[in-house]
């Protein structure tokens, strides 16, 4: 029979609560940035952002993001539903903008957008020489995948909103190795 005394409440020290994100750096590094539902969803049908709504983020974390973003990499079913360069971050952030797709003879020119068709890593050497020091932020479920497969990834930052969507695209939505 052990005569060790089991812990007592009082005699347990607090784990410490882990601080929040920390504050970003434009150190020129690819960044994999995203928010997701609880039930894993990035984005509704059509790549539908509303679910979004009614959350916020630490304050100053937009612009945090907006300060040390050099460009940013999307897809083309992204680009497809909101090809307005000028939008990121709400319009806060200017820069250049790269979509890797398989057909770019059949996107729109758009101003400040250039479209790609090569390799992911080959895509990310782009960006981050268009970044100019700073981050290359992956807004793509599917690209960021990619990214992360092949160790492609500096850091990953995932926001989880207190909400349900239920639909649609989730980071593993895709085939590995396949973009759109």
């Amino acid at each position: 029979m052990s005569t060790a005394k089991s812990p007592q409440r009082g005699d347990i020290a607090p784990t410490p609560r882990p601080a929040d994100t920390e504050r970003q750096t434009a150190a020129g590094k690819v960044l994999w940035h995203f928010t997701m539902s609880l039930d894993g969803f990035v984005a509704g049908p059509g790549h539908a952002m509303d679910w979004m709504t009614g959350f916020s983020f630490r304050p100053g974390l937009v612009e945090e993001y907006v300060a040390t973003t050099g460009a940013v990499l999307g897809g083309r079913d992204g680009f497809d539903a909101f090809p307005d360069a000028g939008s990121v971050y709400g319009g806060a952030w200017e820069g250049p903008v790269f979509v890797l797709t398989h057909h770019p003879d059949d996107a729109p020119p758009a101003p400040g957008v250039t479209f790609l068709d090569c390799d992911v890593a080959e895509a990310v050497r782009i960006g981050l020489e268009a970044a100019g020091g700073k981050n290359l932020e992956v807004l793509s479920s599917t690209i960021g995948r990619q990214l992360l497969e092949r160790g492609l990834l500096d850091e990953i930052d995932l926001h989880c909103s207190a909400t349900a969507s239920g639909s649609t695209t989730t980071p593993e939505a895709s085939p590995s190795g396949s973009r759109s």
